[in-house]
């Protein structure tokens, strides 16, 4: 598709492996792993995001005149709206009772994962933005050219955010809990910020994992054996055959992930006399750590903390990460120092009356956004004697 001067052309292209590696990642960048082209690709070629499970790839490519790939956004044409964490169910439901048809529709995102990253790729130099708003209204129009009924960037950065909202996109805000590494040296430096009664919760809820003779370890690269995988593997089956039904990841694409990022994967193993009983898969980025699955063979108490919370902490310190971001849900990660923070997501919606219903459903939704977000604070485990509070 051309511009004014005919010196820029956007495609859709159906798989990722099409576009160069070097080409996509220098425009997505290092810091976030999950918008690299090895993962994109891993989902790919092991068959978790393809037309079969209903995430189609239909990556926007927007090149120059030389063919120089200079604007990109991971995308995908969906039949359903499962495996997104930004939730449309009730949109869909209420077009169709109209009379209208909500699928298919665009997403772009990063499939099966709510960890906020860029969306409109464009690198980090001059012409950034414009490139980014081009990349805004193109797929604006691809999404009319395709019939889809809307197009959805969910879980962007906060500037591709306000940049779609100019952009005449409708704005919503969803929020998740992080933690923030203040500079602390050791896991005892986290918790001489907390309060006294919720520190001594934490060291309790630790003691009750080491008195079970349960070993934590977080491994990464070489550490990683087959055996780890095929345990954890099962734990993450096991997790959403009881509660979230289809489990995209295939036991391929985990090791397609280890043999490509190795040095990204960080994978939590507990064990008791040598089995494994429970695991917790992260990526590392280069500021972050974000936890993804987790599973379990034996339900016991504090164990989900242990795996994935207070060995993500130690992690982060060690590492010099400046925060841990461990997936979606969870009020109760508030009292292990995990405070809510906003996420966001940007919507085309074709249809007149559909999208101004949404809007005045997100506007309303952003003010009880705000009110979960003051009445969370307040929950804060941090000492108000100069700890962290914010």
């Amino acid at each position: 598709m051309p511009d004014a001067d005919g010196t820029v052309t956007a495609r859709i292209v159906d798989r990722i492996d099409d576009i160069p590696a070097a080409a996509w990642n220098a425009l997505a960048g290092e810091e976030n792993p999950f918008v690299s082209h090895g993962f994109l690709n891993a989902l790919e070629i092991t068959g978790c995001a393809t037309q079969r499970s209903g995430w189609l790839p239909q990556h926007l490519a927007m090149e120059d005149a030389t063919g120089r790939l200079i604007g990109a956004v991971p995308q995908y044409l969906k039949g359903h709206s499962q495996g997104e964490y930004v939730f449309d169910h009730g949109w869909a439901h209420a077009f169709e009772r109209a009379g209208g048809s909500y699928y298919p529709k665009l997403q772009a995102s990063v499939p099966f994962s709510p960890v906020t990253g860029p969306r409109l790729l464009a690198g980090n130099g001059p012409g950034t933005l414009e490139v980014q708003f081009a990349l805004a209204n193109t797929l604006q129009t691809f999404c009319e050219r395709m019939d889809a009924s809307s197009v959805h960037v969910t879980f962007p950065t906060r500037p591709e955010w306000q940049l779609l909202g100019e952009a005449g996109w409708i704005r919503r805000r969803g929020r998740q809990f992080h933690w923030k590494n203040r500079g602390y040296e050791t896991f005892d430096d986290f918790l001489g910020a907390l309060m006294s009664r919720k520190r001594k919760s934490i060291r309790k809820e630790r003691q009750a994992i080491a008195n079970a003779g349960i070993v934590v370890d977080a491994l990464t690269g070489d550490a990683i054996q087959p055996q780890h995988w095929d345990a954890f593997y099962r734990f993450y089956v096991d997790t959403y055959d009881r509660k979230w039904g289809y489990p995209y990841l295939t036991r391929e694409f985990f090791q397609v992930l280890q043999d490509t990022m190795p040095d990204k994967v960080v994978l939590v193993i507990a064990t008791r006399d040598g089995r494994p009983i429970a695991g917790a898969l992260n990526l590392k980025g280069t500021k972050a750590l974000y936890g993804r699955n987790w599973g379990c063979s034996e339900d016991l108490p504090f164990l989900h903390f242990e795996c994935c919370y207070y060995k993500a902490i130690e992690f982060a310190i060690a590492h010099g990460l400046e925060t841990v971001e461990a997936g979606t849900q969870g009020p109760h990660k508030i009292q292990r120092g995990y405070l809510p923070t906003e996420t966001y997501s940007a919507h085309f919606i074709r249809h007149a009356g559909l999208r101004d219903a949404i809007a005045r459903f997100c506007e309303e939704e952003s003010r009880e956004v705000d009110y979960e977000m003051a009445a969370y604070g307040e929950l804060s485990p941090y000492r108000r004697d100069g700890g962290d509070t914010d």
